[in-house]
């Protein structure tokens, strides 16, 4: 606890009732008592660093392997192109703006770091998916246990999927 704010995350049942009733009711009992007023917000957990890590890696290896307009892209158009079109899959409208400086559109999408877990492993399918699509044979990356590195791993595909 920092700022006075109380921060849990919790990934099933029991475990959220344990933090519910052993620390956030007791705390939130103490700063209200003490006429604090409080704001409580529960929300889906954003992304892990292994999300993260994996999004990254997998995307940084797209960026070395596939080219896109005639020319490899680095890693932060990558991952711009891929966002923008998965937002678009979902249905979610990409924003196309003029420039503010008059030379232009630019695409206003959602950063990755405000993803939750759910919607970054959604991503990370989803270009999976599309190399797949595009004949692309883009590898998984998990974390090796022995080194802490982001290792590429053989991603099993569903049947008939291209390879």
């Amino acid at each position: 606890m920092s700022d006075n704010t109380l921060t849990i995350t919790v990934a099933e049942p029991v475990q959220a009732h344990r933090a519910l009733t052993g620390q956030v009711w007791p705390y939130v009992k103490a700063m209200t008592s003490a006429g604090h007023r409080l704001e409580v917000v529960v929300k889906p957990a954003k992304r892990t660093q292994e999300h993260s890590a994996r999004l990254h890696a997998t995307i940084g290896w797209v960026a070395k392997n596939i080219s896109w307009a005639g020319r490899l892209q680095d890693i932060e158009a990558w991952k711009r192109l891929f966002v923008a079109a998965w937002e678009r899959a979902r249905g979610t409208q990409v924003e196309y703006l003029p420039a503010i400086d008059g030379h232009g559109i630019d695409i206003v999408f959602r950063r990755t770091s405000e993803l939750s877990g759910r919607d970054m492993a959604d991503l990370i399918t989803y270009i999976y998916a599309w190399g797949d699509l595009n004949g692309h044979d883009i590898p998984e990356y998990q974390r090796d246990p022995t080194t802490g590195q982001m290792v590429q791993v053989r991603r099993d595909r569903p049947l008939g999927a291209a390879a």
